[in-house]
Order: C-alpha cells, then structure tokens, then sequence
C-alpha cells in the first residue's frame, strides 16, 4: 500500500500545517499568549502524518503531550486548536484543555494526556468499544520510548492481543524521554521487539519518511479490520527542540550540538519529502502554492485565537460532567444541573 497521487500532496501539506503551527505556537509562547508549556513535534511530522493518512475519518486516536500536531495530522482545523493552545473559548475544548489535553471529535481524537502513556489504555479502550458495538473502526494509538517502559503499555497490549483488538500502537521513537535516552533507560533497546511477547506485530520503520511510515500503518490497520488484532508499529523520529520549548537543561548536556544539527540538516522529514516530490515529477509551483496556503491557513488561526475572548468565571462548571438524567440527579457525579 502506497501514497497515491492525492495522497503525496496532502502528506505535504499537513507536514507542512504541523510545522507552520508549530513555530507560529513557540513564537505566540514566547510572547506570553500560550499559557503553561510547549511541547514541539518539530521534526516528527512524517511520523505522525504517515500514520494518520491511512485512518479513515471516524477512526479514534489518543495522543500525548506533545500532540498538537496529531490533531492536524488527521486533518483538523487550525482555529480552534490555536485558540484552544491559548486557553481561549473559542478552542476546540473550550480552552479547558490547553497544550496538553486536547480532543477533537470531529477528527476522532478521543484524547491528548500530559501523563506519560496516558493515552495507551483510552485507545485500548476505544477498540475494545468498537469491538463490542461491532463496527470496523480502528484506534490510532501514539505515545513516546519514554512510556513503553510504563505499566499501562504492558497491561494493554496483552489485552488487546488476547481481545485481537482493532488497535494501533504507534511510539515515536525520538531517542528520548526527555533528557533520557533510550540506552540509558530500556534493557532491550529495539522496541518492536516487545510485540513478540504479546503475540503481534512488531515494525521499525524510518519515522522520518512519511511513506514509509504510511505503508506500514495501512498495513496495520488493514489487518486490524479484518479481525487479526493490534500492531506496534516504532517510528524512529527525532525532535528537534527539547522536551518543552525553552527548557533549560542544567549540567552537562544530554545531547550534543552537533547531533541535533546534523538532524536538522540531513534528516528534516519535509524537506526529504519535498525532495522526493521534485524527483517525482512535482512542480515547484504546485508546492508553492501549497506552502502559501499553509502560511495563509496559521496566520489566520492566530488571528482567530487573539480575537477570541477567554472563558468566563461563572462558565467554570461547565462540561464538567455529563448527566444521563436530565433534571435529575447524576448516579455518577451526585450533582444536580439547574
């Protein structure tokens, strides 16, 4: 299974709506409008762009703290997302959820968590639902090297191999759990190596190549619909910030200068891809036409997000809870709606 011709141009511009976003955020972030932290997927766009391109639209996903870009990976509108970075109510969530805790419905995204691997057993759960409902729909599961050393990996994957779940877990494997690199923190360093003790699928794949990435994740989730269970699939990534964006890392460095540069020069996963469209046939001008669009489509999300106003006080209760018995009181939160 390979990116068709449509394919190859929507792969590039929602690299490229990642990316855009992404540096746009870190500037709004430094200029005091985006609240908290800023988790950069800087680099990791193939990784995420791939795998989202073989979902069909009412497939789930579960992301992490770094997952602003996941969302717009499966094709989301950059409004709401800004305005929801900014903590605005105009956001997708109401600005409840902020940098680290998005969901979207409207491309599936069930949930963001700042929890490392948070997200694993929500996705395990998403297909077990799908599983019982009996429809064929799939989970997109991605989460970091950082949390596959987490309980919940372990626990879900077992279940989910022993249910044949119709599940996807993704790791983007950028080398590290924040200042941690894999070698330092994982006994058996090649990841999908772990699937075989859950009786799946186990793939590497180069993360920084979006058909790559996109051929291995069809596979899985063509396999997932028809009944034979999950995959873990290991994209092997690299961020280009740190952990967060202006992290200050005390000591000596965890990673030196030379290797993030060398990264950013001879692995930026767009800049690969836009190489290979050129060599492929594609005009310079069909790219730039995409790239003035991409840059159009963040200036106006942040024109959007800065004029939209934030949540009011007496809103705080609000989607707090969701009551079966309307009027009535909630057998789940014991709270009565007026």
């Amino acid at each position: 299974m390979q990116l068709n011709g449509g394919q190859r141009l929507e792969a590039y511009r929602r690299m490229l709506r990642i990316r855009r976003f992404e540096e746009e955020g870190m500037r709004q972030f430094k200029g005091d409008k985006i609240p908290g932290w800023f988790h950069s997927s800087v680099g990791q766009e193939a990784a995420v762009v791939g795998a989202c391109l073989a979902l069909r639209g009412d497939d789930a996903m579960t992301g992490t703290h770094r997952s602003h870009g996941h969302p717009i990976g499966k094709g989301a509108n950059l409004d709401g997302l800004m305005a929801e970075l900014m903590g605005k109510a105009g956001g997708i969530c109401k600005g409840r959820g902020g940098s680290m805790h998005v969901a979207d419905s409207s491309v599936g995204i069930v949930s963001e968590s700042g929890i490392v691997g948070g997200g694993i057993p929500l996705a395990t759960g998403c297909a077990f639902s799908a599983k019982v409902r009996g429809v064929d729909q799939v989970t997109l599961c991605f989460f970091g090297d950082g949390a596959v050393n987490q309980g919940t990996f372990h626990e879900s994957l077992n279940m989910a191999s022993l249910w044949k779940l119709p599940v996807i877990y993704h790791c983007e494997n950028n080398g590290y759990a924040m200042t941690t690199s894999v070698a330092q923190s994982h006994g058996q360093t090649d990841i999908a190596l772990r699937a075989a003790g859950y009786g799946m699928p186990g793939i590497t794949v180069d993360g920084q190549d979006v058909s790559v990435v996109y051929e291995a994740a069809a596979l899985a989730v063509a396999r997932a619909r028809a009944g034979d269970g999950p995959t873990l699939i290991v994209a092997n990534t690299y961020r280009f910030d740190e952990h967060n964006f202006g992290m200050v890392v005390p000591g000596q460095p965890y990673r030196s200068v030379e290797e993030v540069e060398a990264h950013i020069r001879d692995r930026d996963p767009i800049l690969l891809y836009r190489t290979v469209l050129l060599e492929e046939g594609i005009n310079e001008k069909s790219l730039g036409a995409i790239e003035d669009e991409v840059a159009e489509a963040v200036d106006r999300a942040v024109q959007f997000a800065l004029a939209s106003p934030m949540p009011r006080t007496e809103t705080l209760p609000d989607y707090m809870f969701s009551s079966l018995l309307a009027g009535q009181y909630s057998s789940v939160a014991g709270v009565k709606r007026n």
